[in-house]
């Protein structure tokens, strides 16, 4: 693996420095242009099939708004059919779903430098409200969809309830969690990563991706919408706000920064395809402008509050980090895990983390993030071992976040995690070698939606890290989702499962509940496992 720079840019895809450098500002401004900076738009388009085949989405909450999104793409697995020019879209946000109370409306163009997607940025609502939300183009009209706005700051709701996911590998199966996600009373779904994976279609799986391993950004705009395609994912969206952060198949397989995970990558073809991969990420997602891509960078991370309930740092584990210590497989805790310059979230993001922490005046402070925090002995009779893709590489970083919760005293740490496609209930210790050690959080881990298969099947390595590690509380197997229920006196845990995914229709199993009572870290078991 090879560290890259932005010297050059390789002619293998079209893009030397100059033009390179130029489409980096050209793009960079086109959340800000102006209807005079177009020569022509088509008021008035006239489409050759429905245009909001991909849907409707809304993410990033705030107390006075939110993002709504959509994209407009008659044929979305055949490059969206649609001249390259700008259209005008018109929006309306209304308190009823029959539209008879709009409270807003306008005016927005779906460009195409931005694959005519659409991203509205919603002020002047009311705090912690339903609404719903269509877009009009031409004589279409989009499906309506449903959004919620956060409580003010420094109000303190009854209650808020949540689910998260991650890790849909389409190829593996059917998303039979969602159907059930939607029939639960959520303010907000968080998906921390693995949205897409980025492999060639192969033959004789559920079902098969379009196209070859993919790399440029017709070919990440294809992969989305084949996802975003799929009813239940689309509707999922439709129904409630998203906060979305990536993990690594989102762009390239256990990157680390500026580092292929593979050999024999250039560094400029590297950044090309982090380049397409990266905005292609927000054209499909409901993202505000502060997470516009630049080139082959974009700032992901960001806070979202649930008034004074939660702060939501939504982290970004991948962009940033160093190269993994000794590869990125399993290997001893020895060597470059102990490097005191190896980091995880790179110092802006820790720093921002901790500054953020520090300030926060909510009960529940969650980091929604990518990665297993908790030091996982995978070992046997041979010695221990540690993922080096996950904290445990970086143990220095993982030991300086924890002690920071320890020492400032943070309120009520939980961290959400998803990659590994197993359920994981974890104590978060200073020392995890010491069973005495002070608890300062708790991490939830979450399984695949679908990644992996049906699961439910026992696993002897992870059989054994379960029993072997005193911070583990419980560890499963199945696909599914975690429902997440929080007051200001204690936060409850339900570990949704689907049995199989290899075909549609699976019922909904809750393996276990547990519990996480207010100013006190560590999770009991409530009911099952």
């Amino acid at each position: 693996m090879r560290e890259s720079s932005l010297s050059k840019i390789d002619l293998k895809y079209g893009v030397p420095r100059r033009e390179f450098l130029k489409y980096m500002a050209m793009i960079s401004a086109v959340p800000y242009f102006q209807d005079s900076v177009y020569g022509s738009i088509n008021e008035s388009p006239k489409f050759l099939a429905y245009p909001f085949s991909l849907g409707v989405a809304s993410g990033d909450p705030e107390a006075d708004g939110v993002v709504i999104w959509t994209r407009l793409s008659p044929d979305p697995l055949d490059g969206g059919r649609l001249d390259p020019e700008p259209i005008r879209v018109e929006w309306e946000v209304s308190q009823d779903e029959a539209f008879s109370k709009i409270v807003q409306k306008g005016k927005c163009l779906a460009t195409p430098q931005l694959g005519h997607s659409v991203h509205v940025e919603l002020t002047g609502l009311s705090p912690h409200s339903w609404y719903f939300y269509r877009f009009h183009a031409g004589s279409e009209i989009s499906p309506v969809g449903r959004t919620r706005t956060a409580p003010k700051r420094m109000d303190m709701p009854d209650k808020m309830k949540f689910a998260f996911t991650s890790c849909q590998h389409l190829e593996s199966g059917f998303f039979n969690g969602y159907p059930h996600m939607q029939n639960e009373d959520l303010d907000l779904v968080i998906h921390l990563g693995d949205y897409i994976y980025e492999y060639a279609g192969r033959d004789n799986r559920v079902r098969k991706h379009l196209g070859k391993e993919v790399e440029s950004l017709d070919e990440y705009r294809l992969r989305y919408s084949q996802y975003r395609m799929d009813e239940d994912l689309q509707e999922t969206h439709r129904l409630f706000p998203w906060l979305v952060t990536w993990d690594d198949h989102e762009f390239d397989n256990n990157y680390a920064n500026l580092v292929s995970e593979q050999d024999g990558i250039s560094p400029e073809s590297f950044l090309a395809r982090r380049m397409n991969a990266y905005q292609a990420y927000y054209e499909f997602m409901p993202l505000r402008k502060r997470s516009f891509p630049q080139g082959p960078d974009m700032k992901l991370y960001r806070k979202c509050s649930y008034g004074q309930l939660a702060d939501f740092f939504v982290l970004d584990t991948r962009q940033y980090r160093t190269d993994q210590p000794n590869g990125d497989r399993q290997k001893p805790m020895t060597g470059k895990v102990f490097d005191s310059q190896a980091t995880m979230l790179g110092s802006e993001q820790e720093g921002w983390l901790m500054g953020g922490l520090l300030n926060s005046e909510a009960t529940w402070n969650v980091l929604a993030q990518q990665v297993m925090m908790a030091a996982l002995n995978r070992g046997d009779d041979k010695g221990a071992r540690y993922s080096m893709d996950q904290w445990p590489g970086y143990e220095v970083s993982r030991r300086r976040l924890l002690q920071f919760f320890h020492d400032r005293k943070i309120s009520n740490p939980v961290v959400l995690t998803g990659d590994i496609h197993l359920n994981w209930v974890n104590d978060l210790q200073l020392d995890f070698k010491d069973p005495k050690s002070p608890l300062v959080g708790t991490e939830w881990v979450g399984t695949s939606m679908t990644s992996a298969g049906n699961g439910g099947n026992f696993i002897p390595e992870y059989e054994r890290a379960a029993k072997q590690n005193n911070f583990v509380k419980w560890y499963n197997s199945n696909r599914g989702y975690v429902s997440c229920e929080l007051t200001k006196d204690h936060w409850k845990s339900c570990f949704r499962a689907t049995p199989f995914v290899t075909k549609k229709g699976s019922p909904i199993e809750t393996k276990a509940i547990f519990m996480i009572e207010e100013g006190q870290p560590g999770a009991h078991l409530v009911s099952g496992a």
